[in-house]
């Protein structure tokens, strides 16, 4: 039996393509990691930070902020919670529908926002600093290319890869 790429000790066949899932999911986890624990040094998680900056944005529901951050029913509802208990923000009837509730971020939230946002800022930055300096743009530029183009959607699943999220 011939093969067509050389094997390695446990018999499979050499990689022709660099592992890109582990590539992302490690660095993504690593960075999420750091992040949380920077973070976590002025009492915010990362979901917390999202829905602070979303919410200063523009004046959204909880449920578009939801959307924004990617985060499940239950996950949102927990997260404004905690914001709540805080002081952070609060929820309030939306003008426009009034089953839908507003996020409004006190003025200890938006304090607070600057200062994770400082936090976030540097914790990319040092991951971009790690990278050697000719690559830098190279890499952000593949990585947006990928989200804006090829990666943009995620293909619907049957086996699902996590929980879905709750409308």
């Amino acid at each position: 039996m011939t093969s067509l790429a050389p094997t390695n000790a446990g018999g499979l066949a050499e990689r022709a393509v660099p592992d890109l899932s582990f590539l992302l999911d490690h660095t993504s986890r690593v960075l999420r990691t750091r992040m949380a624990a920077a973070l976590a040094e002025i009492g915010v998680t990362a979901r917390m930070h999202c829905v602070l900056v979303k919410a200063l944005e523009e004046e959204r529901t909880q449920a578009q902020i939801a959307e924004l951050g990617d985060m499940d029913k239950t996950t949102m509802v927990a997260t404004v919670d905690a914001l709540e208990e805080a002081g952070l923000a609060e929820r309030r009837p939306s003008p426009a529908d009034r089953r839908a509730r507003i996020i409004v971020v006190t003025d200890k939230g938006a304090e607070t926002a600057v200062r994770s946002q400082a936090i976030v800022d540097r914790v990319h930055a040092e991951a971009i600093d790690a990278v050697p300096t000719q690559a830098r743009a190279v890499l952000i530029e593949a990585l947006t290319s990928l989200v804006q183009d090829h990666l943009a959607t995620p293909v619907e699943t049957t086996t699902g890869i996590r929980r879905p999220r709750q409308q």
